[in-house]
């Protein structure tokens, strides 16, 4: 019975940790890292292809974007999750492998001008549909019999449409623990969807500290505030371009724009047009839609019941195809953009900003976190006045601002409140998916306040839970950045040996097989060797 922490470990994204029982491999999300990272993350303990089971806390791509790649390694476990994360999943990761296959085909036609090698996608289509199959969805709230010994529930905690904190039971050996992972908890008062849930009692609890040394201001009028931002760049001639996650952030700015226009908050630009220019958004958009019952808070719900469509209005335009992008830049009048990616790291909204960042009538509105590393981060920052779109420098004049106080995450006070809610008072809390110094303080501040019992593991710890001991406690390791060609190399011999260590798992499922079938096995292994063994 042991817990291997992996990604997300004094770091804030590629979440990712490994419980070992009942003779199971269980992985409790595995996302993709995303901006600058510090420290290197332990390999997986085992092949891709012995994980049996991933629980998957919800859809964001730093807790699911690895899947596709946990595939082309080999794995073809279940993966269990909430029935809206799911379907989420199913356009994220198909989107995520698009972005893949794209950069990859743009860097390998820049690299055969130069004489270099082509480029391989960490992961492509036939991978992430791939996965996909492989996805169970389930209602809140309903105990679910993973295996002999181990069960779990999911349980709303606020983040995201579908997003869930994960209780699971285990018994072995006659020992029984609960363990309790945070996933992502969610901000109070968020349109759309509900105020996290509490779990209940459980013996450990893994949870996240993403603001864990931040303090929320008393939530504003969010749509007085962006009706002053729209209204203050309309008048000067400008558009409003948003970064915005096209999953959760883009929904509950549609949201604010919905209310805006019904309470009449801009005033001198009527029927003013708004533009989602991302397809991710839009199908998201569609499954908000489907998920009113299960995810939708009262608010919300009461505004269906009306038959009202709380994120749909006059003027909103959504942009499919990249001809339909390409002609909002020829549409004259101030308009709202709302693009992804929302750290600006990839998508259309690269091509927005080239369009808009040199014009000093326009304003860049920034309405979530964004990651150290990320030219989100560096236009919030201020550090620069040009950045380089798509080979052309590109003046920062535009207004760069920041809409205070939207945020999915909980702050220290709510991570606490949550932490609070789980009674008796757990034998062990590990804090994960936090800035390296965010971890250490909240854990501080766990164990002088409140009294736990606190640990900010770094990757490649492991903990005895029936024991309730460490049985390594890993040092930090800090990442050696590669070069290109150097990761590119790697990427590739990672899928070969992924395939080799997946060949000895289907060796180890045909132990007392039929001696015809195993003979006919080993010589099909013993010529694929002859014809590459050199």
């Amino acid at each position: 019975m042991k817990l291997t922490f992996i990604g997300a470990a004094h770091e804030v994204t590629g979440s990712c940790h490994v419980l070992t029982a009942c003779d199971k491999t269980i992985l409790i999300d595995y996302g993709m890292e995303q901006g600058k990272n510090r420290y290197d993350n332990a390999p997986l303990p085992v092949p891709a292809s012995d994980v049996d089971y991933v629980l998957l806390t919800h859809a964001h791509i730093d807790h699911s974007g690895l899947l596709p790649l946990l595939y082309a390694h080999g794995f073809r476990g279940r993966i269990l999750t909430t029935e809206a994360t799911k379907d989420l999943c199913d356009i994220m990761l198909r989107d995520s492998a698009h972005i893949q296959m794209f950069e990859a085909e743009w860097k390998t036609r820049k690299n055969k001008r130069a004489g270099k090698e082509a480029v391989t996608p960490l992961y492509d289509m036939n991978d992430a549909c791939g996965v996909l199959e492989h996805f169970d969805g389930y209602p809140y709230n309903v105990i679910i019999q993973l295996c002999d010994g181990i069960r779990i529930r999911f349980t709303d905690v606020g983040h995201l449409l579908g997003s869930a904190s994960i209780e699971v039971w285990i018994e072995e050996d006659d020992v029984k623990k609960k363990l309790i992972f945070s996933g992502d908890i969610g901000n109070l008062n968020q349109p759309l969807i509900r105020d996290p849930q509490f779990p209940g009692d459980g013996d450990y609890v893994i949870m996240e500290s993403t603001y864990g040394k931040r303090f929320h201001n008393t939530p504003p009028d969010y749509a007085s505030e962006l009706a002053s931002v729209i209204q203050k760049t309309f008048d000067r001639g400008g558009n409003l371009v948003i970064p915005s996650f096209a999953v959760g952030r883009t929904q509950e700015l549609l949201y604010f724009i919905r209310e805006i226009k019904e309470r009449g908050l801009v005033h001198g630009h009527d029927n003013f047009e708004v533009f989602v220019d991302s397809p991710l958004a839009v199908e998201a958009t569609t499954i908000f839609n489907k998920n009113t019952a299960s995810c939708f808070d009262e608010e919300a719900t009461a505004l269906v019941a009306k038959g009202i469509n709380p994120i749909q209005f006059k003027g909103l335009r959504l942009s499919i195809t990249s001809d339909d992008s390409k002609a909002i830049n020829f549409y004259t009048q101030p308009k709202v953009i709302i693009s992804a990616s929302g750290m600006c790291e990839a998508g259309r909204i690269r091509h927005h900003l080239k369009h808009n960042l040199w014009r000093q009538e326009c304003t860049i509105l920034f309405v979530g976190y964004q990651a150290v590393g990320t030219l989100g981060r560096t236009l919030v920052e201020g550090s620069v006045s040009t950045v380089k779109l798509f080979g052309e420098q590109i003046d920062v004049k535009a207004e760069i601002a920041v809409l205070p106080g939207i945020s999915g995450h909980a702050d220290q006070d709510g991570l606490i409140r949550w932490l609070n809610s789980v009674t008796p008072k757990p034998e062990r809390v590990f804090i994960v998916h936090g800035d390296d110094t965010v971890c250490d303080q909240f854990a501080a501040c766990l164990h002088d306040e409140y009294g736990y019992q606190v640990d900010a593991p770094y990757s490649g710890s492991e903990f005895d839970l029936a024991e309730g001991c460490w049985i390594r406690e890993a040092a930090p390791v800090l990442l050696e950045p590669k070069k290109p060609a150097a990761a590119h190399a790697d990427t590739v011999f990672a899928r070969l040996l992924a395939a080799g260590q997946r060949l000895l798992t289907v060796i180890r499922h045909n132990e007392g097989g039929s001696n015809k079938d195993l003979a006919k096995f080993t010589s099909q292994i013993h010529s694929l060797c002859d014809k590459w063994d050199r």
